[in-house]
């Protein structure tokens, strides 16, 4: 268990102190992935090197698997260190060495002897699907291939946590859902707990159970990634979520629906989890007899259910039916807004 008490990060500049971090304070669960969205200066990649030490907290408490890190002498520090691995957005790989070799160097760092370095290796390659590319060097690697290095790097001396700051920015959509896969996979396998910062909020939505949302160095927002898409409160929230929906500004896309859909009523649909998967949508036209059209949608296989948004469009009409269309979805724990 991660727990972080009142932690304030302040740095001091000759003209002014910055705040990067103010008043932090989040339990992240043994075995969970819980991700930390901010924009930039949001302060969450400061967040996330003070809980492995590379940044010192201003004040506060840092209590790692109930042990106070901030009274651990640099000797016991390092140690502690080895058992939390950290993966970075542009792979950070010795470009010298091959793909074995990057593997290595922290089981060498750490004095491993070279009989147990390789079997470890080895082992870490079959992990991260890299089989065949033992000897290339980074040059010659994909993005995705890279950043699989780094993974493999950050588990090699069998951490209990892994920090990801900012994992897959760098990279394209399709590797981005194979990393994010490979992520989940060693959550599964391993049991580690994972620490995922990030300003991609489908990212959260793709394989996170909690998420901490970062403003200014607050977390302005708390909660289950179930909840935090379906009842966004704080503006920054608002804005993240509507910035997956359809791919575009939520605002932008009602006045473009509502310009082409005059009359009637407009509808945004929210399905969380178990109900995405069935025919709510048939089943409320079937019993109301409706003609009902879809304007745009967006759903998502997260760790948590499939999760998404869609818009329909209802002709002006009977009332009580249209009331009877919307009673019917929120009985079936749809969440319905009219535009």
């Amino acid at each position: 268990m991660i727990e972080l008490k009142n932690i304030v990060k302040t740095f001091n500049t000759k003209n002014l102190n910055i705040h990067a971090v103010n008043d932090v304070s989040v339990t992240i669960e043994d075995g969970e992935i819980f991700g930390i969205v901010g924009y930039s200066g949001a302060g969450k990649s400061t967040l996330v090197r003070i809980i492995n030490q590379l940044e010192k907290q201003t004040s506060g408490t840092l209590i790692i698997n109930g042990e106070d890190i901030s009274k651990l002498s640099n000797n016991q520090l390092r140690k502690k260190r080895q058992k939390i691995g950290m993966i970075f957005q542009h792979f950070n790989l010795l470009w010298s060495r091959t793909v074995f070799r990057n593997i290595e160097l922290p089981l060498e760092i750490a004095g491993v002897d070279k009989e147990t370095r390789e079997k470890r290796v080895v082992e870490l390659i079959k992990l991260v699907g890299l089989d065949g590319r033992e000897d290339s060097y980074p040059s010659e690697l994909s993005g995705g291939q890279k950043q699989r290095v780094g993974i493999a790097r950050a588990l090699a001396n069998d951490p209990n946590i892994l920090l990801c700051d900012e994992a897959t920015s760098a990279l394209d959509p399709e590797t981005t859902e194979s990393i994010l896969d490979l992520l989940s996979k060693i959550n599964d396998e391993l049991g580690i707990t994972i620490v995922l910062i990030t300003h991609q909020m489908e990212v959260v939505q793709r394989i996170c159970q909690r998420v901490a949302i970062m403003s200014d160095g607050y977390i302005v927002e708390l909660g289950s990634v179930k909840d935090v898409f379906a009842r966004p409160k704080h503006e920054v929230t608002k804005r993240f979520v509507q910035n997956i929906d359809s791919g575009k500004n939520i605002d932008r896309l009602q006045k473009d629906l509502k310009a082409l859909y005059p009359n009637g009523e407009i509808m945004r649909l929210t399905f969380m989890g178990g109900n995405s998967d069935k025919p709510i949508i048939a089943g409320a036209i079937k019993k109301t007899g409706l003609l009902v059209s879809i304007l745009d949608s967006n759903i998502n296989h997260t760790k948590l259910g499939v999760m998404g948004f869609t818009y329909l469009h209802i002709p002006n009409g009977d009332e009580s039916k249209t009331n009877e269309f919307i009673s019917y979805l929120v009985e079936n724990d749809v969440k319905v807004e009219v535009v």
